[in-house]
């Protein structure tokens, strides 16, 4: 489905946001969509979970301030879940998905509009542009913007503009969105990647282009960022038992790197001093690659904590991820 470059500009938006416990940044985010120069009609849906602090009450004074601003009660506070709300509630043919903690630079919509008509993509993002204000989250961020870290995505990590396999948030075409049902309620996390596999089973392409870029502000704390990825190796691993033949080496890497490195450990312990050397060569390559990431000496510093605990969380997460979660059968 293609968009003429005549009515490109004055095609309707929907930009919908996922909301829970963002009181800190949620005005920043609806500032910036409000900032857009795109020139069509635009609306802005936020689907609010039963959220800890005063996200409800400065959701409701921004839907005061502009009637754009439109709020729905997603009463599980589940992502998905609360992106199909926000979807059923919206009315434009292109929708635009954005967190509450992200913010997209003044030019994204009508950037990605023009992409989706150029390239015929059903969905098109860009970088996932990770930028932290502490010590600590700029130290994730280096980590999180290297393929030392989380691997070669290219919307972490950059590269050429094309046709690849999911993309961060993403623009999407309402008609192909609502062909495959939407986002799968079922996914606590990974459920970007599991709809764009199903968008892609169906035809239909998932771009990347580099120029779209959406700032991300990583997690504050060690215990923080360790959560986040164990949630991402346990949903992950979900996809790989429901679409056979997804997983590749990427995925495979953290949870391969725990289990030898626990063996290692332990071999040494128990049988020689030189079973410690597969250990010790994985705490080489965390110190080097620290060095190559960081680019202060409190970064260099910081890294191999974070390296460590992004790769082993996400394999323990990839390693213990309960059937239970998403059953086959269903």
């Amino acid at each position: 489905m293609h968009i003429s470059d005549e009515t490109s500009r004055q095609e309707g938006v929907s930009v919908i946001l996922p909301v829970l416990n963002e009181e800190p940044y949620l005005t920043q985010a609806v500032g910036a969509i409000l900032s857009q120069d795109y020139l069509g009609q635009m609306e802005i849906v936020l689907s609010i979970g039963p959220s800890k602090d005063r996200t409800l009450e400065v959701a409701q004074g921004l839907a005061a301030q502009d009637s754009r601003v439109v709020l729905i009660e997603n009463p599980t506070g589940r992502t998905a879940a609360g992106l199909n709300l926000a979807i059923s509630k919206s009315r434009f043919p292109i929708i635009v998905r954005v967190d509450g903690h992200a913010e997209i630079p003044r030019n994204y919509i009508s950037l990605a509009v023009n992409i989706l008509n150029e390239t015929g993509a059903v969905n098109v993002g860009g970088m996932m542009a990770a930028q932290g204000v502490t010590p600590f989250e700029k130290a994730v961020a280096g980590a999180m913007r290297s393929p030392l870290g989380v691997g070669a995505s290219r919307f972490h990590t950059g590269g050429s503009a094309g046709s690849v396999d999911t993309v961060y948030l993403g623009v999407f075409l309402r008609s192909a969105l609502m062909s495959v049902g939407g986002f799968d309620e079922r996914f606590t996390r990974a459920q970007d990647w599991e709809l764009n596999f199903r968008l892609r089973k169906a035809g239909g392409v998932v771009y990347f282009d580099p120029r779209l870029h959406v700032l991300y502000r990583p997690r504050p704390t060690l215990k923080a960022l360790s959560k986040q990825y164990f949630e991402y190796g346990r949903w992950r691993r979900v996809v790989t038992r429901r679409h056979i033949g997804t997983v590749n080496l990427r995925y495979l890497a953290p949870p391969l790197a725990l289990i030898g490195t626990v063996a290692s450990l332990v071999a040494g312990i128990f049988l020689s001093p030189i079973l410690f050397v597969p250990a010790g060569v994985y705490l080489a390559f965390l110190m080097v690659a620290s060095l190559g990431i960081g680019k202060t000496l409190g970064e260099k510093l910081r890294l191999p904590a974070i390296l460590l605990t992004m790769h082993m969380s996400w394999g323990a997460g990839f390693l213990t991820s309960p059937r239970t979660l998403v059953p086959e059968g269903e």
